[in-house]
């Protein structure tokens, strides 16, 4: 059994790391609820700016189909070259994590998506390349031999529609230069604290909506100007946008797992500390009792 000053020692130092685990627990707590707060802001608007872009984008197919031949084969990218599709040799996956450890497995958990995308798309003979958010995805990437060619240090240092716009920007620049003909972006999306989905979101090309290109009343609206002009706007915007919500996403399902992970650190850290003053307990009366029974021992050999 050890001595008691080494458990006492060990008490000590679980008890510290307990006061560290509950205030990371109040930090994470505390931070969440903001990040929680902008996620659910920004979803609806997200989803209309997704849904407004596919209704011009298919109005303008729809209507290029009643048009010539030459027409048509223009319009099969929109008349935008962030709408082209072409056949898909070299794609790229951007993985979008956290910069930091101590939430559990959600990180592990989009390293594994995005190596079941990597071997899916090799095996059909695709050229595959990484961009990654957030440092543990790269660390990730680069351990499995996987070609980052870049990176965004520090992604969320104040966080906001700027700084995903410089991104969006860099990713729509690759994608229209032809240097690649898909973007996938993989992160988790927040549901809850204790509940966090991987998800697996095309961004370019655009994908069509559930029920075709075209919805089924886009082709009564009317733009104005032109719908070439919208596209100009909306989708830089529909970039940004997309970009800034799956790293809100991201954020808030770091704080909710971090919160989670150290709530379960906190209360194994007090279940420690009970069975270690019990061991110290029993060990201290083991003593005692070791030390009477010597003084006993000591005080019949003196009758003697």
């Amino acid at each position: 059994m050890p001595s008691l000053k080494i458990i006492r020692k060990r008490i000590a130092s679980v008890k510290s790391t307990q006061k560290i685990t509950r205030a990371m627990k109040m930090v994470a707590g505390a931070r969440l609820n903001r990040a929680q707060q902008r996620i659910v802001a920004l979803r609806p608007y997200a989803q209309k700016t997704g849904e407004v872009l596919r209704s011009v984008a298919g109005s303008m197919t729809a209507d290029a189909s009643e048009g010539s031949a030459e027409v048509d084969t223009q319009a099969q990218g929109g008349g935008h070259p962030l709408l082209a599709r072409r056949a898909e040799k070299r794609a790229l996956i951007v993985v979008i994590t956290s910069d930091r450890g101590l939430c559990g497995g959600i990180n592990t958990n989009v390293g594994k998506a995005v190596e079941v995308q990597w071997r899916a798309k090799e095996a059909d003979g695709t050229t595959v390349r990484f961009a990654t958010i957030g440092r543990k995805g790269r660390e990730y990437v680069a351990r499995r031999g996987g070609q980052v060619i870049h990176d965004f240090p520090k992604p969320y240092e104040k966080l906001d529609l700027d700084r995903a716009r410089v991104i969006a920007q860099h990713l729509a620049g690759l994608y229209a230069r032809g240097e690649f003909d898909s973007i996938t972006l993989v992160y988790n999306e927040f549901k809850s604290a204790i509940s966090q989905q991987v998800v697996v979101s095309p961004l370019l090309p655009l994908a069509p909506t559930a029920g075709g290109a075209v919805e089924a009343d886009a082709t009564g609206f009317i733009f104005e100007p032109n719908p070439d002009a919208l596209l100009v706007r909306l989708l830089p915007m529909y970039m940004e946008i997309t970009m800034l919500r799956a790293m809100l996403d991201s954020q808030a399902s770091f704080f909710g797992a971090q919160m989670t992970a150290m709530d379960a650190a906190t209360t194994n850290a007090k279940d420690m500390i009970q069975r270690l003053t019990l061991v110290y307990n029993r060990a201290r009366q083991a003593a005692i009792t070791k030390e009477l029974m010597e003084i006993i021992g000591g005080a019949e050999a003196l009758k003697e």
